[in-house]
C-alpha cells in the first residue's frame, strides 16, 4: 500500500488494487499499519474530505483533525493519486 502521509500515530495511504474501473479519489487511514478495515474518505473535485465509513473506529476528535489535514493537502493527494493510479474522477 502506497503511503501518502504520517499524521500523529495514523498513517494515510492508498489500497494498491482499487478495482477496474478505479474507485473515485479516496485515501484509507489506519493506526500504525495499513489493515483491511480501515477508515475511507472521499477526496472532492474541491478538496473537501468527506467519511466514507470511520472503520478502524478513529475518535471523533483526532478524525476531525485528519480531515483538516487531509484538505489542506487535498492538491498534493490528488496528484499522487494520478501519478499512482494513472486516472482521476471523483466522488462528488
Amino acid at each position: 500500500m502506497p503511503q501518502i502521509f504520517k499524521f500523529g500515530g495514523y498513517i494515510i495511504f492508498f489500497w494498491s488494487n482499487e478495482n477496474n474501473p478505479t474507485e473515485p479519489i479516496h485515501v484509507h487511514i489506519a493506526e500504525h499499519n495499513p489493515r483491511a478495515n480501515s477508515t475511507k474518505i472521499w477526496v472532492t473535485k474541491k478538496g473537501k474530505a468527506l467519511v466514507c465509513n470511520n472503520n478502524s473506529q478513529i475518535p471523533a476528535k483526532d478524525l476531525r483533525k485528519l480531515l483538516a489535514f487531509i484538505e489542506a493537502n487535498s492538491n498534493e493527494i490528488m496528484q499522487k493519486w494520478y501519478e499512482y493510479f494513472g486516472e482521476i474522477s471523483y466522488y462528488c
